[in-house]
């Protein structure tokens, strides 16, 4: 039988340190369209949109979902997101009938966080604050327990975004218990535009294959009843730079070999067991030993336990058991800051971590993923980046395209080569008998999801030999706000031969002229590197001819003014570089 050699042109991206800090960030769909579901009809017919406008969650344009850059210097990792998750998200009630809409829709938050490369524990914990207390590794923002409001005793009601009361900060509402009904499948929602989970990130942790099923078809998302049988991936990073990890940890702290099992929560419902008060009884006249060491307001009573405020309703009808003579380690697993000492994966010398807490049917279990103080110094946060940093992972528009096993249909003769892409990229295809003439292919590829194919029709029963290659030419306008993105490929151009000028700031591409004399470089082989005075950005390279190679980037508006040049470097050996100059004005 006759075979058919494929050749794949494309580069691949290495990682430069197995950093947890910098690894566990899940990159996997960086480079496609956010997406949601607008309402239940969607859902059931499983129509998506990529762009969508309610209330302050205005996306007009697509935008690339979860963490486009990761960045880091000796003392911070910076992640650059749009805060959109690549599961899709949506969509959002009010009301558990699903009549009435939720005011807002997410959008692109433009954001950078920071962790701390070397987290610090302190004496003296930081409560967490209302907004981000972490970053979870799809770049979606990460909230307390708390639902920002809270008991109004003078009114005898909570403060709502309805009432306009401003609670007394004494009786805090659960944001879980509240409002989970607002939350979408992944169990998320938005403040603002802000997208955020409150408790464990379902959605994401399917992504992460953290033992959860997903039923596609009703958007569901289940923790499997299967055994556990692994460890939980990192989650989160919290504001003090410890990992948030999944439900389940190894049975002893620092015992690998221990087997898996869910973490149990150091915090119960003061209902009576395990010498709590009875709140159902006394009512809501004294707070929980862990709130009186925080709270700094004047106490108040709050309301007793009823249909409308259920035990639960309040973050202070939970009580932490080593405040009632349980210890850590023997009858929970988790401190008051829900977290411990351990051994995981990532960390096998141990590191403190802090685990998202769910009960025994897979719901979440308070404090879910942070207590109600940082157990670390927490010094990150949103922020911007002021200091020279190394870039570790570039996606979203960025994305280095790589190629994926083609497939030979015996039968028909059919080749089909698929890519990884960046949505809304056109790619170009071009095949090969000998490597030296590359006729295009048509019609050219727009990919609309992350992963883009072209097929050749009966090319296996026609060609003794068949190579490939993909250039991304064009990429279709998006929302490219917060992004580091510089358009370049099919982007608009200004051509500047060897000699010529460019101002900073400006899009160019130089023609560089191939040797004419032996040895010359293979026919048509793209350059896979170019430097420009050291720096470059936004680099692509468009097609060269067989005596000409077009480098085509962006002229940094700091560049050195004055004569530069452009290098570039023909791989596989043997080697060829060539330097022709221009001037920046």
């Amino acid at each position: 039988m006759k075979t058919l050699p494929i050749l794949l042109l494309a580069a691949t991206a290495v990682p430069s340190k197995a950093d947890p800090q910098l690894t566990s960030w899940y990159t996997a769909d960086s480079s496609q369209y956010a997406r949601l579901y607008q309402s239940t009809a969607d859902e059931t017919a499983g129509t998506v949109s990529k762009t969508w406008s309610r209330g302050t969650g205005i996306q007009s344009s697509p935008t690339y979902a979860g963490v486009s850059k990761i960045a880091y210097s000796t003392s911070w990792v910076y992640i650059r997101a749009t805060g959109l998750a690549s599961h899709i998200m949506g969509p959002w009630y009010l009301d558990a009938a699903k009549t009435s809409n939720f005011p807002n829709f997410p959008s692109n938050n433009a954001k950078i966080y920071r962790i701390p490369r070397v987290p610090s524990v302190p004496a003296s914990k930081t409560l967490t604050g209302l907004g981000a207390t972490g970053c979870m590794v799809n770049g979606v923002s990460m909230f307390d327990s708390r639902d920002a409001f809270s008991y109004v005793s003078a009114s005898s009601t909570d403060a709502t975004p309805v009432n306009g009361l401003t609670g007394y900060g004494v009786w805090n509402r659960d944001g879980y218990h509240n409002e989970n009904v607002t939350f979408d499948p992944a169990f998320a929602h938005q403040a603002g535009n802000n997208y955020h989970y409150h408790a464990q990130p379902i959605g994401l942790r399917y992504q992460l294959g953290d033992h959860v099923n997903y039923n596609s078809t009703t958007n569901r998302y289940t923790e499997s009843t299967a055994a556990v049988t692994a460890h939980s991936p990192i989650l989160a990073w919290a504001a003090d730079g410890f990992p948030v990890y999944g439900p389940y940890g190894y049975s002893s702290p620092l015992d690998p070999n221990s087997g898996v099992r869910r973490m149990v929560s150091g915090h119960v419902l003061r209902n009576g067991s395990y010498g709590t008060t009875n709140l159902t009884s006394t009512g809501r006249t004294t707070l929980p030993p862990w709130a009186q060491r925080i709270q700094t307001v004047a106490f108040k009573n709050g309301p007793g336990v009823s249909t409308t405020y259920a035990l639960g309703h309040y973050i202070e009808d939970f009580d932490f058991l080593g405040d009632r003579g349980y210890t850590q380690g023997v009858d929970f697993d988790l401190n008051e800051q829900n977290v411990r000492w351990c051994v995981t994966p990532e960390f096998p010398a141990g590191t403190y971590a802090y685990f998202t807490t769910i009960n025994a049917d897979g719901t979440p279990a308070y404090p879910y993923t942070t207590g109600r103080q940082y157990y670390g110094n927490p010094t990150g946060g949103t922020t911007t980046i002021g200091e020279a940093v190394t870039t570790f992972f570039d996606g979203g528009s960025n994305k280095i395209e790589t190629s994926k096993q083609p497939a030979v249909n015996t039968v028909s003769g059919n080749v089909t080569v698929t890519w990884s892409a960046v949505e809304g990229g056109t790619y170009l295809v071009e095949a090969s008998d000998d490597l030296k003439t590359w006729p295009d292919l048509t019609p050219a590829v727009t990919a609309t999801d992350d992963v883009a194919a072209f097929t050749e029709t009966g090319a296996k029963n026609s060609h003794s030999n068949r190579f490939y290659r993909m250039s991304r030419t064009s990429l279709a306008s998006f929302d490219s706000y917060g992004f580091d993105y510089t358009a370049s490929g099919g982007g608009t151009t200004t051509a500047v031969a060897p000699g010529g000028s460019a101002a900073r700031g400006t899009t160019v591409t130089v023609t560089i002229t191939l040797p004419t004399t032996p040895p010359n470089p293979p026919a048509n082989l793209v350059p896979t590197t170019i430097t420009l005075g050291g720096t470059i950005t936004g680099t692509s390279i468009s097609r060269p001819s067989a005596t000409t190679a077009q480098a085509t980037f962006v002229i940094p508006a700091n560049a050195t003014t004055g004569a530069q040049n452009v290098v570039v470097t023909f791989t596989p050996a043997p080697s060829y570089t060539l330097t022709g100059g221009f001037t920046i004005n």
